[in-house]
């Protein structure tokens, strides 16, 4: 059952005199901007409280696929700003991190299948934003990549607009193109399709390569003894820290004029999966072998990790190694913004790596400096920056 902050204008303060308990009663002053009205719904939103973690922002927000890389992110940011967020989950043990990003009963938890209408509904009817990061690296048995990405994102989207859900953002990646040759970027594109056709205001976002300490990019590519690279290591990639795209998911909520805009996500420079794999040597003083896999060869032994429970890495994900970082279209045609359409400002991939890439340096280099030119390493004597 979803618990909602008060919205009364009156508070009760108790006091004790000798044993006698009176109780007073106060108003509470409210300010011109503690009101919004959502553009779409004529709803209003009231906040109290002095800001933060303790204080009530007046949204109600639900976050599919919370449990993610990304969705950590966006959720402790929501929920530290005094936003109530309803978190759908399957797996009892992924979801445990969560409870401590919000205050006391800010932080909801509803159990929830993507092939069951109700479940859905219950996440949702109170909301009046709802984010779908649900995404798959990998197909299963029960999730194929059109059953998350088309047929369990236009669910949430219908349903959503039947409920009268103010604002969707939609998650889809970045190079979402419907003749793409990799499936999930195919799919992903007839999923903004399909949402699209559901729920005409919702907001899409395309996100390229995260990275971050809990990521699949920087951590797969150093932990490997061997530097694998497809395509000679000539495709180019646009890498964009995490917390930069929580922070631009979290200001739509604030900001209508996302409404009905599609968002490509990227970080602000280009690099090749060379230039990558000499940024990850760097900081891990080390030289590893770099080998070329031609792409048949390496869709084959993909292939046959994908008979493992947890594939280390699909064949699509060599297509995709296989496709350069550029810019799209928007469904149905208009303007595609980014980043400086909503005044944020990003971290490049140097100055953010090393977070994820110092676990990997041997013990012997472990605690030499992690940034560059930052002080000298002498014999017994090292200079570490947190």
């Amino acid at each position: 059952m979803v618990m909602y902050p008060s919205t009364s204008l009156l508070k009760t303060r108790f006091t004790q005199n000798f044993g006698i308990i009176t109780f007073k009663q106060f108003k509470q002053k409210r300010f011109a901007h503690d009101l919004v009205v959502r553009k779409t719904t004529g709803k209003p939103i009231i906040k109290y409280g002095p800001g933060g973690r303790s204080s009530v922002s007046g949204h109600i927000a639900t976050v599919f696929g919370s449990t993610g890389f990304l969705g950590r992110y966006l959720v402790s940011k929501l929920a530290k700003h005094g936003t109530q967020v309803v978190l759908p989950y399957r797996d009892e043990d992924a979801k445990r991190h969560l409870k401590v990003t919000g205050d006391l009963g800010q932080v909801v938890f509803l159990e929830f299948d993507l092939r069951n209408e109700q479940n859905i509904i219950e996440a949702v009817r109170h909301s009046d934003i709802v984010y779908n990061l649900i995404g798959r690296d990998y197909e299963t048995k029960n999730f194929t990549y059109e059953k998350v990405h088309i047929e369990g994102a236009e669910r949430i989207a219908k349903l959503c607009k039947k409920f009268d859900v103010s604002r969707l953002v939609h998650v889809s990646a970045l190079n979402a193109d419907i003749n793409s040759p990799s499936r999930f970027l195919r799919t992903k594109a007839l999923g903004e399709k399909a949402v699209k056709e559901q729920f005409p205001d919702v907001t899409i976002v395309r996100p390229g390569y995260m990275f971050g300490p809990e990521d699949r990019f920087l951590n797969r590519l150093s932990g490997f003894p061997y530097e694998l690279m497809v395509n000679h290591g000539e495709t180019l990639f646009s890498p964009v820290y995490v917390i930069d795209v929580a922070t631009a998911l979290e200001t739509m909520m604030k900001n209508e004029t996302t409404i009905s805009s599609t968002y490509e996500l990227y970080g602000p420079a280009v690099y090749s999966m060379r230039e990558i794999y000499d940024i990850i040597d760097d900081i891990m003083k080390k030289k590893r072998t770099r080998l070329n896999v031609p792409s048949p060869i390496a869709l084959g032994i993909t292939k046959l990790l994908t008979y493992l429970p947890w594939p280390y890495l699909t064949p699509d994900e060599i297509e995709r190694y296989c496709i350069s970082d550029k810019p799209g279209k928007a469904v149905g045609g208009g303007e595609v913004k980014t980043f400086s359409d909503l005044g944020v400002e990003l971290v490049d991939l140097e100055s953010k790596a090393i977070q994820v890439v110092r676990r990997y340096r041997s013990n012997t280099h472990f605690d030499q400096p992690i940034s560059k030119n930052i002080g000298k390493v002498k014999k017994g004597v090292y200079h570490v920056e947190y």
